[in-house]
Protein backbone atom coordinates (compact mmCIF):
# COMPACT_ATOMS: atom_id res chain seq x y z
CA UNK A 1 0.00 0.00 0.00
CA UNK A 2 1.23 3.35 -1.04
CA UNK A 3 1.60 6.05 1.92
CA UNK A 4 1.18 9.59 1.08
CA UNK A 5 4.59 12.11 0.35
CA UNK A 6 4.96 15.52 1.98
CA UNK A 7 6.29 18.00 0.30
CA UNK A 8 7.59 20.99 2.53
CA UNK A 9 8.38 24.06 0.84
CA UNK A 10 11.17 26.78 1.58
CA UNK A 11 11.38 26.08 5.10
CA UNK A 12 14.93 28.38 4.69
CA UNK A 13 16.33 30.84 7.38
CA UNK A 14 16.17 33.85 4.46
CA UNK A 15 12.44 32.85 4.48
CA UNK A 16 11.27 32.32 8.26
CA UNK A 17 14.07 33.02 10.30
CA UNK A 18 13.47 37.15 11.95
CA UNK A 19 17.03 37.61 10.34
CA UNK A 20 15.98 36.60 7.12
CA UNK A 21 16.10 38.54 3.96
CA UNK A 22 13.09 37.53 2.08
CA UNK A 23 9.48 39.12 3.53
CA UNK A 24 7.15 37.70 0.91
CA UNK A 25 6.38 34.67 2.81
CA UNK A 26 6.02 36.53 6.01
CA UNK A 27 6.29 40.12 7.45
CA UNK A 28 7.52 41.05 11.09
CA UNK A 29 4.42 39.28 13.03
CA UNK A 30 6.00 37.19 15.28
CA UNK A 31 3.03 35.33 16.26
CA UNK A 32 2.08 34.63 12.03
CA UNK A 33 5.65 33.17 12.10
CA UNK A 34 5.26 31.02 15.22
CA UNK A 35 2.05 29.61 14.19
CA UNK A 36 3.58 28.63 10.83
CA UNK A 37 6.86 27.13 12.46
CA UNK A 38 4.32 24.78 14.78
CA UNK A 39 2.25 23.79 12.42
CA UNK A 40 5.41 22.82 10.03
CA UNK A 41 6.74 21.25 13.15
CA UNK A 42 3.47 18.93 13.80
CA UNK A 43 3.68 18.09 9.96
CA UNK A 44 7.27 16.89 9.73
CA UNK A 45 7.08 15.12 12.95
CA UNK A 46 3.87 13.25 11.78
CA UNK A 47 5.28 12.13 8.99
CA UNK A 48 7.74 11.20 11.04
CA UNK A 49 5.57 9.04 12.90
CA UNK A 50 4.34 7.17 10.15
CA UNK A 51 7.30 6.74 7.86
CA UNK A 52 5.78 9.08 4.97
CA UNK A 53 8.40 10.61 2.80
CA UNK A 54 9.59 13.86 2.92
CA UNK A 55 10.78 16.26 0.47
CA UNK A 56 12.31 19.69 1.59
CA UNK A 57 12.35 21.85 -1.19
CA UNK A 58 14.85 24.79 -1.15
CA UNK A 59 15.33 27.48 -3.39
CA UNK A 60 18.99 28.79 -3.83
CA UNK A 61 21.27 30.57 -6.73
CA UNK A 62 24.79 31.52 -7.28
CA UNK A 63 25.97 34.49 -5.23
CA UNK A 64 26.58 36.16 -9.28
CA UNK A 65 22.49 34.77 -9.60
CA UNK A 66 23.33 34.19 -13.02
CA UNK A 67 20.92 30.87 -12.79
CA UNK A 68 18.43 33.38 -11.47
CA UNK A 69 16.07 33.75 -14.44
CA UNK A 70 14.61 37.93 -13.68
CA UNK A 71 11.53 37.74 -15.76
CA UNK A 72 9.21 38.42 -12.71
CA UNK A 73 9.50 40.72 -9.93
CA UNK A 74 9.49 38.49 -7.35
CA UNK A 75 12.48 36.62 -8.50
CA UNK A 76 14.25 40.52 -9.06
CA UNK A 77 13.41 40.57 -5.65
CA UNK A 78 15.57 37.87 -4.31
CA UNK A 79 19.12 38.81 -6.32
CA UNK A 80 17.77 42.72 -4.85
CA UNK A 81 17.97 41.65 -1.26
CA UNK A 82 20.82 39.00 -2.20
CA UNK A 83 18.62 36.52 -0.44
CA UNK A 84 18.94 32.60 -0.49
CA UNK A 85 22.56 31.88 -2.46
CA UNK A 86 23.66 28.49 -2.18
CA UNK A 87 26.10 27.81 0.90
CA UNK A 88 24.76 30.25 3.11
CA UNK A 89 23.41 30.87 6.25
CA UNK A 90 19.91 32.49 4.51
CA UNK A 91 19.26 29.60 1.90
CA UNK A 92 20.10 27.00 5.32
CA UNK A 93 16.73 25.21 6.40
CA UNK A 94 15.30 26.88 9.95
CA UNK A 95 17.19 24.91 12.85
CA UNK A 96 13.57 23.31 14.18
CA UNK A 97 12.65 22.24 10.36
CA UNK A 98 15.92 20.96 8.62
CA UNK A 99 15.85 17.41 7.11
CA UNK A 100 16.80 14.38 8.87
CA UNK A 101 19.61 12.10 7.80
CA UNK A 102 16.88 9.67 6.70
CA UNK A 103 15.97 7.29 3.59
CA UNK A 104 12.65 8.96 3.51
CA UNK A 105 13.96 12.45 3.56
CA UNK A 106 15.08 14.07 0.37
CA UNK A 107 16.41 17.56 -0.25
CA UNK A 108 15.32 19.05 -3.81
CA UNK A 109 16.50 22.40 -4.68
CA UNK A 110 14.75 24.62 -7.54
CA UNK A 111 15.45 27.73 -9.38
CA UNK A 112 12.00 29.07 -10.34
CA UNK A 113 8.32 29.29 -8.67
CA UNK A 114 7.43 26.06 -9.10
CA UNK A 115 9.16 23.13 -7.36
CA UNK A 116 8.42 20.67 -10.20
CA UNK A 117 9.90 23.21 -12.79
CA UNK A 118 13.24 22.29 -13.72
CA UNK A 119 13.78 19.77 -10.94
CA UNK A 120 14.01 15.51 -10.26
CA UNK A 121 11.27 16.46 -7.88
CA UNK A 122 8.12 14.00 -9.86
CA UNK A 123 10.72 11.73 -10.59
CA UNK A 124 11.66 11.14 -7.29
CA UNK A 125 8.17 11.22 -6.04
CA UNK A 126 7.14 8.35 -8.64
CA UNK A 127 9.65 6.02 -6.96
CA UNK A 128 7.40 5.90 -4.06
CA UNK A 129 4.03 5.08 -6.61
CA UNK A 130 2.03 7.12 -4.56
CA UNK A 131 -0.65 10.02 -6.02
CA UNK A 132 -1.17 11.67 -3.08
CA UNK A 133 0.21 14.27 -1.97
CA UNK A 134 0.74 16.85 0.83
CA UNK A 135 2.07 20.03 0.08
CA UNK A 136 2.86 22.90 2.49
CA UNK A 137 5.30 25.95 3.14
CA UNK A 138 6.12 29.78 2.08
CA UNK A 139 4.65 31.61 0.38
CA UNK A 140 1.20 30.11 0.36
CA UNK A 141 0.17 32.11 -3.29
CA UNK A 142 3.70 31.96 -4.62
CA UNK A 143 5.25 28.51 -4.33
CA UNK A 144 2.74 26.55 -2.46
CA UNK A 145 0.27 27.45 -4.93
CA UNK A 146 2.16 27.55 -7.73
CA UNK A 147 3.37 23.83 -6.73
CA UNK A 148 0.20 22.60 -6.01
CA UNK A 149 -1.47 23.46 -10.12
CA UNK A 150 1.61 21.74 -11.21
CA UNK A 151 0.88 18.56 -8.78
CA UNK A 152 -2.69 18.69 -9.74
CA UNK A 153 -1.96 18.51 -13.54
CA UNK A 154 0.43 15.77 -13.16
CA UNK A 155 -2.45 13.83 -11.96
CA UNK A 156 -1.78 13.66 -8.13
CA UNK A 157 -4.58 14.05 -5.19
CA UNK A 158 -2.96 17.14 -3.40
CA UNK A 159 -3.82 18.02 0.03
CA UNK A 160 -2.56 21.79 1.61
CA UNK A 161 -1.99 21.74 4.73
CA UNK A 162 -3.45 25.34 5.49
CA UNK A 163 -1.57 25.70 8.85
CA UNK A 164 1.87 24.99 7.76
CA UNK A 165 1.72 27.68 4.65
CA UNK A 166 1.66 31.60 5.04
CA UNK A 167 1.76 34.91 3.02
CA UNK A 168 3.06 38.19 4.57
CA UNK A 169 -0.56 39.73 3.86
CA UNK A 170 -2.81 37.27 5.44
CA UNK A 171 -5.91 38.09 3.41
CA UNK A 172 -3.45 37.10 0.42
CA UNK A 173 -2.92 33.54 2.45
CA UNK A 174 -6.65 33.02 2.37
CA UNK A 175 -7.75 33.95 -0.71
CA UNK A 176 -4.58 31.45 -2.26
CA UNK A 177 -6.53 28.72 -0.38
CA UNK A 178 -9.63 29.53 -1.70
CA UNK A 179 -8.49 29.53 -4.87
CA UNK A 180 -6.05 26.17 -4.76
CA UNK A 181 -9.47 24.34 -3.07
CA UNK A 182 -11.29 24.38 -6.44
CA UNK A 183 -8.29 21.82 -7.23
CA UNK A 184 -7.29 20.54 -4.05
CA UNK A 185 -8.44 19.36 -0.20
CA UNK A 186 -7.64 22.51 2.08
CA UNK A 187 -7.22 20.45 5.68
CA UNK A 188 -4.93 21.20 8.71
CA UNK A 189 -2.32 19.14 9.43
CA UNK A 190 -4.07 17.06 12.38
CA UNK A 191 -6.86 16.26 10.08
CA UNK A 192 -4.25 15.52 7.21
CA UNK A 193 -2.68 13.30 10.25
CA UNK A 194 -6.10 11.52 10.99
CA UNK A 195 -7.12 11.18 7.38
CA UNK A 196 -4.21 9.76 5.93
CA UNK A 197 -2.87 7.74 8.42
Amino acid sequence: MSVPVVIALHYQNDVLHEAGRIKVGLGDDDVVRANLISGAKRLLLGARERGWPIFHVRVAYRPDYADLGQNAPILRGVAKLGAVVDGSWGADFLEDLKPLSSEDEFVVTHKRINAFYGTILENLINNFNTKQLIIAGVATHSVVESTVRHAVDCGFEVTVAADACASADNEVHVASLKSMSLIAKISNVSEVMEELS
